[in-house]
């Protein structure tokens, strides 16, 4: 069993081994940057900004067209997250746990899954200290994280609320204006020609 892969773990595809961009990309390296840098601006995380290159410029992989990664393009124009974004991640359903526990605080399952969260995040923050992404003194804290949650991850989720909004108003707007159509064209009176 030396050359197969482990039954246990999640499935995922690989990235085609291959140098420079991809024929079909239309964007030049300094265009993705900007683009990197305009949405970041705007409050999206760096995973966020990759799905929203991919889906809606169709630009697979930031790296393969700029040759730097998304992350030290967001270090470069000074508008990376303070935290890395895994770390954030896990603050931020921490922090909602702890809203759900003080609402129902005899939620045993919950307080299993906070304590295990908040162990996530204290070796995460271990880590990140020994290799220079986060200064020697941070300490997690869960009211800092609270307020941290809110500043940085609080325009993304407004962001997205309100794209999403938006798509369904729209949505209701065509489906009724089908509608609309529809019905008139049952209710009209139909004109046959008298002979």
């Amino acid at each position: 069993m030396a050359g197969k892969r482990r039954d246990k773990g999640q499935s995922h595809s690989t990235r085609p081994a291959r140098i420079g961009p991809p024929k079909w990309v239309r964007y030049t390296p300094e265009e993705v940057e900007a683009l990197v840098v305009e949405l970041a601006k705007l409050g999206y995380t760096p995973s966020m900004i990759g799905i929203i290159l991919r889906d809606q410029y169709g630009v697979p992989l930031v790296k393969s067209i700029t040759g730097t990664k998304l992350t030290k393009i967001l270090e470069k124009h000074g508008v990376l997250l303070p935290i890395p974004e895994d770390l954030l991640k896990l603050m931020a359903r921490a922090v909602n746990l702890r809203r759900h526990l003080s609402e129902h605080p005899k939620d045993t399952a919950s307080k299993k899954g906070l304590i295990e969260i908040e162990s996530k995040i204290h070796r995460l923050v271990k880590y990140y200290k020994r290799i220079g992404k986060l200064p020697p003194d941070f300490e997690y804290d869960p009211e800092r994280a609270r307020l941290l949650v809110a500043q940085y991850l609080g325009a993304t989720l407004q962001a997205s609320s309100t794209t999403t909004a938006a798509t369904t108003t729209t949505e209701t707007a065509v489906s009724s204006t089908a509608e609309t159509t529809t019905t008139q064209s049952t209710l009209s009176p139909s004109t046959t020609p008298t002979q």
